[in-house]
């Protein structure tokens, strides 16, 4: 049996129609299948319609829900009156807020006073209390006071000039500082004291007032700077005047260095030279820095200018002339020669004729 490709094709030529026939016989049978089935698919949705071709499933009734209604009131039950109705009217209802609701609202719980706010009466300085001041960085702080005057005992009022913003703790060493160091100063000088010299208090800065330093003392209220304690007769005590006694100045420091934890002044750099640096810094061990050096009065200066010429010495001319000078020499000299022109007035006398004087000259030799 030979096989060849032109036999099978010759044999084989309408398998391809009979092919393409029976693929359109399924989808007519398919279709119809779909159309005979449609009416049931009104009543049930079909799982895998994607073209949707079949239609959505009826819904089912939906049945009303019977809401059960309240019994009628029996007729024994009492009879509902209007007395309830003067106390309502005067209770605020939920719907309508008082317009006095928030006066009736509870106030915030006031802020608790500190130990050394309690014991800064005002029988010791004039320090009303301030808000806590918030500011950039770790700038301000809390419990804060503004220094206005300290009380002496004696009631006699040291005014803080400018007035101060402090911490509580700060501004009662500063009170006790003064009533206790100053005011026996005050008065072996023989007067008392009337107003303190506040160069700085608060200010939000670095030490220095250098870019970018560490936050001072000052930007924490714990710190003031001093430049002066003036007396009710006039007088002022200047802390770097070199003018004032140096004991004075002696007896400032040690109590200075006594009760704060800084003190800076003259010789501790460029920056305190006018004035006395005070704070309370706390460091590690209790260390303390103390440096203010009490210069002693500057040394008086010889005058630019000469001192003025005795009406006596001859004119500057002649004493400049080597000739001036050695007669000032030889003064002894001069006397025979301002004597000379006596042989001379004898000649006149006698008749003979006299010669002019010529000033006498010392030789060379």
């Amino acid at each position: 049996m030979s096989f060849s490709l032109p036999d099978f094709r010759r044999k084989w030529s309408c398998r391809g129609y009979m092919s393409a026939g029976a693929a359109m016989v399924t989808a007519a049978l398919g279709l119809s299948l779909v159309l005979a089935e449609r009416a049931e698919a009104r009543k049930y949705a079909a799982p895998l319609d994607i073209f949707g071709l079949g239609t959505p499933r009826p819904r089912t009734k939906v049945h009303s829900a019977r809401i059960p209604l309240p019994k009628p009131r029996t007729e024994e039950a009492p009879q509902a009156t209007n007395e309830a109705a003067p106390e309502a009217e005067g209770k605020p209802s939920a719907d309508k807020p008082s317009a006095n609701k928030a006066a009736e609202a509870a106030p915030p719980p006031e802020k608790q006073l500190s130990a050394c706010r309690l014991a800064l009466t005002e029988e010791i300085a004039v320090a009303p209390s301030i808000p806590d001041i918030r500011g950039p960085g770790a700038c301000g702080g809390e419990d804060l006071v503004r220094l206005e005057a300290i009380v002496l005992p004696d009631k006699r009022k040291v005014a803080v000039k400018p007035a101060a913003i402090l911490r509580c703790t700060m501004a009662s060493a500063i009170a006790d500082w003064v009533r206790k160091d100053m005011v026996p100063l005050a008065a072996s000088l023989g007067s008392t004291i009337s107003d303190l010299d506040n160069f700085d208090s608060f200010e939000c800065r670095g030490r220095n007032r250098i870019a970018g330093a560490t936050l001072s003392e000052h930007g924490k209220a714990n710190a003031l700077d001093v430049r002066a304690i003036k007396l009710a007769n006039g007088r002022s005590i200047g802390l770097t005047d070199r003018g004032m006694p140096r004991d004075v100045r002696e007896r400032v420091l040690h109590s200075v260095c006594a009760r704060f934890s800084t003190v800076l002044g003259p010789g501790s750099d460029w920056y305190h030279e006018d004035h006395i640096h005070l704070d309370l810094a706390q460091r590690r061990n209790d260390y303390r820095i103390c440096q203010w050096n009490v210069w002693d009065p500057l040394p008086q200066v010889a005058p630019l200018l000469p001192a003025g010429r005795p009406e006596e010495a001859p004119p500057r001319e002649v004493a400049a002339r080597p000739e001036a000078k050695d007669g000032a020499k030889d003064g002894a000299d001069d006397e025979p020669a301002q004597k000379s022109p006596a042989p001379a007035d004898k000649s006149a006398a006698d008749g003979t004729k006299a010669e002019p004087h010529k000033p006498a000259t010392k030789k060379r030799r």
